[in-house]
């Protein structure tokens, strides 16, 4: 298996581990206990997507696309207002 996304946290992990799953690519989450392992400290680079070697192009292009959502979504005015008004 091939590391195809590191994410910041386990919960975003497990965010494009089931993106991918439901594209049929088959995923491993790995780091949930390194994560545990840190306390109360901010832990990152612990929580990591594996895909086998055949989904990992595919895979590649379903989160660059989930990525460059993301992005977009950060920098619309829905996000601005809705922050401004919390």
């Amino acid at each position: 298996m091939k590391i195809v996304f590191k994410a910041g946290n386990i919960i975003e992990a497990h965010i494009v581990a089931g993106m991918l799953n439901a594209c049929d690519i088959q995923t491993y989450v790995g780091g949930h206990f390194l994560q545990g392992a840190v306390g109360d400290l901010c832990p990152s680079g612990f929580a990591n997507v594996f895909v086998a070697p055949e989904d990992f192009d595919l895979a590649c292009t379903l989160i660059a696309e989930y990525d460059a959502s993301a992005q977009i979504l950060i920098n619309s005015d829905f996000v601005s207002t809705q922050t401004k008004l919390a």
